[in-house]
């Protein structure tokens, strides 16, 4: 029974009503390659309705029109779909276009997996509040996407490679009121390989305006050659609100401490934090935090960075000596290691992430999508179902 309350207040919170509510006016619309205009009464006509487009081919190079709404307000509710070919490559290959209000640029530009929380193109059974995967075979979305004018959802191939099924439906309400003080959801991708020393890796770059900062999912890989199996997740997320420059209003203590867990981290999965890859042999990890019950508003900017910070023990560092490992601790400046003591030091590492947030406007000024050359460096051979 417990369990159950704390759902129906997870979806309470979610849809921003109560579920024993039913508003004037609001329609329900799926759009689906069964129904790809969400028209009324017209699901569903191919095969007298027995089951005759369920899925379609996305080409290479092609784009594809996943949902339309014009002339009208609404808020997209659900977003679900699989794939036949669920590799890195192609997860890091298709990319999601969210266009709000009529806007020429959208506001969400990514790469499909890393929207839907899968991090590293990786696919892994998880759970949470804003994304899930039950069987690591699909995508889920809950986020609650309001507009005001109308909204597309595009999905394009930027691969090589022809996608030979895609299922999916995108759950739309129409007619929805949105209060002057609703936001529009925007999400923004980013990849560093490798990272600059002392340069904060930025899961969000400044962004101006009022909204609420939403979370993350992160995607990190060790480098092994250079640093052995020292721990990387030392680094420390700052979150620079409101005219914050050098030094920030929110500032955690530790990577694995920003999840939620402590000493490491391991694969789990719970409502607002989770790590969905620990792969301790090729040190890749892939993990998120959304701020559903401790909110990060903003009235005029923000920005959000983690730090690259590891930490070496008497054995590993004796690995890297031998190796003849350029070090440099932690701290002012770049400052030769010590090699003779265990602790913290500075380093270089192949970060992506896929930060969320909602901002007062349809539209955003942030850098543009990396080509998919950069999105898919190093990240398997094509053609190869991820599994954990």
């Amino acid at each position: 029974m417990r369990t159950l309350i704390i759902a129906l207040l997870f979806a309470s919170a979610l849809c921003g009503q109560e579920l024993y509510q039913i508003p004037e006016g609001v329609q329900t619309r799926w759009f689906s390659p069964e129904n790809p205009e969400g028209r009324v009464g017209f699901g569903g006509q191919v095969n007298a309705g027995r089951k005759g487009r369920p899925s379609i081919p996305v080409n290479a190079g092609e784009q594809i029109v996943l949902a339309e709404v014009k002339g009208s307000s609404g808020t997209v509710r659900r977003i679900w779909m699989t794939i036949d070919q669920r590799d890195p490559q192609m997860l890091r290959s298709l990319r999601l276009e969210f266009y709000w209000d009529n806007e020429s640029r959208p506001a969400i530009n990514v790469p499909l997996g890393d929207f839907f929380g899968v991090g590293l193109g990786r696919m892994a059974t998880f759970s949470s509040v804003f994304f899930a995967s039950p069987e690591g075979r699909s995508f889920n979305c809950f986020i609650p996407m309001p507009f005001r004018k109308g909204v597309k959802i595009v999905l394009v191939n930027d691969s090589a490679r022809n996608l030979g099924s895609l299922y999916y439906d995108v759950d739309v309400t129409v007619g929805d009121r949105h209060g002057k003080n609703v936001g529009y959801l925007h999400a923004w991708y980013h990849r560093e390989n490798p990272t600059r020393l002392q340069q904060d890796y930025e899961i969000l770059p400044q962004v101006s305006g009022r909204g609420r900062f939403l979370g993350c999912n992160i995607g990190a890989i060790a480098d092994q050659k250079r640093y052995v199996k020292t721990w990387w997740g030392e680094g420390e997320v700052k979150i620079y609100l409101d005219g914050d420059r050098k030094l920030p209003t929110l500032s955690g203590t530790g990577t694995e401490d920003y999840i939620g867990t402590g000493w490491g981290q391991g694969a789990y999965s719970t409502p607002y934090t989770g790590c969905t890859v620990a792969d301790n042999g090729a040190m890749a990890y892939a993990f998120y935090r959304y701020h559903v019950p401790d909110p990060v508003f903003f009235y005029k900017d923000v920005r959000v960075t983690i730090q690259q910070i590891g930490y070496a023990g008497a054995q590993e560092l004796e690995q890297m000596k031998q190796a003849a490992t350029e070090l440099f601790r932690t701290g002012p400046g770049l400052v030769p290691y010590d090699f003779s003591r265990p602790g913290l030091f500075e380093r270089q590492d192949d970060w992506s992430s896929c930060a969320y947030f909602y901002l007062d406007r349809p539209g955003n000024d942030l850098p543009p999508l990396d080509p998919v050359a950069k999105r898919t460096d190093g990240l398997g051979s094509p053609g190869r179902r991820s599994g954990q």
